[in-house]
């Protein structure tokens, strides 16, 4: 099938917008490759030091001869997604070294869970984790004694920034290993429901405590399709997870099997073979686009909106709204898991899951298939399923038709015929919103808007009765230079309850949602930030704002804001408590949120 005429437009676009800084970055690429292996250049004392606790290892080390596969671990027992993490690092040295190869953990990276912070102070660090976790991956990997690299990481910041230390280190080959998705708990929808009854007080603590305990039970990645679970569907999307690993339970013969098989391809695919494969050669804009692709159809996250210019900075890459918007009317919907719809992420995977998905897309023209993955040459790859035969993977042909439509459909009868993300534009800045689990009827709303500095203020206000008719609730001062661009993740059952009333009512904010959230119209990552003298930041209680999602803009209506003085927040706070001191400098040098919120790209 020949590409569809708007990922051709798109991709070219890319392409040319990216002329310089993509060949300044493959030149560096190129030069760093050519030296040949990292540990050839390493004085005997520096090669002794890295080897000395190799134990059995140490000849392989010095020969090298043998491919050495750097570890990059994101573990923590604190997030359910990464606990089976701990045990990676024995498996993959044991299985490294049955393949002529070894292996060392060449750093860790922290990991936050946004679960845990939400709402609270710490989520104020968690955009800028993104990039402390590529600073400590570039830590990691510049011992320089690599020939390959294994990404050991799931959620939200920390896929985003250990893509950007892969493509920093784009002369390597990289491999990610995901860990997969928790066995599904309580279903998604009813701990929403017990979420807006606590809020409105019909039920206790006791009952929420009991929801929530039951529905996040064990090892893996919350089940619900947000931002850990976009990420995973998008390193399949863009060739840097082996083909169907993404949402295999942990601790399955599964499981273990594609981990094994991820340690033998990055020993196959080093410099020192006949298939080198460097990760620069994987993420160039074939790939960012298939990923922006996967991003539409799926309905994912918006906090990948954030990421994925970051990403692509990385490797010379300028990604910009305006592709978002554009693959968004050509891609359609085909997917409906939790917020989009009932199902999590286990239904969707035994549906059909992403080789479906990819199968459809290929079909239709709307992926690039001529892209260099970690598996090999094609996005064809991708439609294979993998199968067990003892304890190792083979591939099969992936299923043709969905399993379940109220989930995954073809592309001939999707959910909806653009995809889940839409630019808007207006004279309030420009943001983005996240439509495919809003109700068409309630993608255009027009009302009298309520100005709030603190996400506390919106809550308390609602506790008080306050909200009465249909209201844009404005949560300004929460871009990145403010206060590191919060999610405000724990406003939807409040809004949602406002909705559920018969309010019209919508969010407009330069700060951040979670990937979870989508029942409630949202305007987010509102660029320029009120702290910077955005729009927002001369708006006043009452004005009259008009979030539309069909036609894309976002505007007050007959108010000249030139007139009026910008705002004014004390945001001495935000400077103090909970480690925000020592991200002054983030604050500092943040760049722009429509071009990825970023500090080191």
């Amino acid at each position: 099938m020949a590409l569809n005429a708007k990922i051709v437009e798109v991709t070219d676009r890319i392409r040319k917008r990216s002329e310089q800084s993509r060949s300044a970055y493959l030149d560096h690429m190129s030069a760093a490759a050519a030296e040949g292996p990292r540990r050839a250049h390493l004085t005997c004392g520096n090669q002794a030091h890295a080897y000395a606790a190799m134990g059995d290892d140490k000849a392989a080390l010095v020969d090298e001869r043998a491919p050495n596969i750097g570890i990059i671990t994101a573990y923590n027992d604190m997030l359910s997604a990464h606990q089976p993490y701990e045990k990676f690092p024995d498996i993959i040295r044991n299985v490294a070294r049955s393949v002529g190869a070894t292996a060392q953990v060449a750093g860790g990276v922290p990991a936050m869970c946004d679960g845990v912070t939400q709402g609270q102070t710490g989520m104020e660090l968690s955009l800028f984790s993104r990039d402390v976790i590529a600073l400590a991956a570039g830590v990691g990997l510049s011992h320089n004694v690599f020939d390959s690299s294994l990404y050991l990481g799931v959620c939200d910041k920390i896929v985003p920034g250990l893509v950007m230390a892969a493509a920093t280190f784009g002369y390597i080959p990289a491999v990610f290993v995901p860990a997969g998705p928790m066995t599904s708990g309580l279903p998604n929808d009813q701990k929403a429901k017990v979420r807006q009854q606590f809020a409105t007080g019909e039920v206790g603590r006791d009952k929420l405590m009991e929801a929530e305990m039951a529905s996040y039970h064990g090892p893996g990645t919350c089940t619900f399709y947000g931002t850990a679970n976009t990420n995973q569907m998008l390193m399949e999307f863009m060739g840097l997870h082996l083909p169907g690993s993404s949402f295999v339970n942990p601790n399955t013969p599964m499981r273990d099997a594609l981990t094994y098989a991820a340690v033998e391809r990055a020993a196959q695919i080093t410099s020192l073979g006949n298939e080198f494969t460097p990760a620069c050669d994987v993420l160039d804009e074939r790939a960012f686009v298939n990923g922006l692709v996967g991003l539409m159809a799926t309905g994912g996250s918006t906090n990948l909106v954030l990421h994925l210019p970051a990403m692509a900075r990385a490797a010379g890459i300028q990604l910009d709204l305006e592709d978002f918007s554009d693959l968004s009317e050509v891609v359609p919907l085909l997917a409906k898991v939790y917020p989009n719809g009932l199902a999590d992420v286990n239904h969707f995977h035994a549906a059909g899951g992403l080789q479906f998905m990819i199968s459809e897309l290929l079909n239709a023209g709307l992926l690039h298939d001529d892209v260099t993955t970690v598996a090999g040459k094609g996005m064809d790859r991708y439609t294979q399923e993998p199968k067990l035969d003892g304890a190792t993977v083979k591939y099969e042909a992936g299923p043709t038709e969905t399993l379940n439509d109220k989930i995954l459909r073809p592309v001939s009868e999707p959910f909806s015929a653009h995809g889940g993300l839409t630019q808007l534009s207006g004279n309030l800045g420009r943001g983005v919103i996240k439509v495919s689990a809003v109700a068409e009827e309630r993608r255009i709303v027009e009302a009298p808007c309520r100005i709030f500095h603190d996400q506390a203020d919106v809550k308390k206000a609602f506790q008080n009765g306050e909200f009465t008719s249909d209201t844009i609730v404005v949560v300004r001062f929460q871009g990145p230079s403010a206060n590191g661009m919060p999610e405000l993740h724990s406003l939807t059952p409040t809004l949602s309850v406002l909705q559920d009333r018969g309010l019209k009512v919508a969010l407009v904010t330069d700060g951040r949602m979670s990937g979870a959230s989508g029942k409630v119209p949202a305007a987010i990552h509102v660029s320029p930030e009120a702290k910077n003298g955005g729009p927002l930041a001369y708006l006043q209680d009452g004005d009259v704002v008009r979030l539309d999602a069909i036609a894309g803009t976002l505007e007050v209506v007959g108010v000249d804001l030139s007139t009026r003085d910008a705002a004014v927040a004390d945001l001495t706070a935000n400077g103090n408590g909970v480690g925000r001191e020592l991200f002054e400098v983030f604050r500092r040098n943040v760049g722009l949120a429509s071009e990825g919120a970023g500090v080191v790209v």
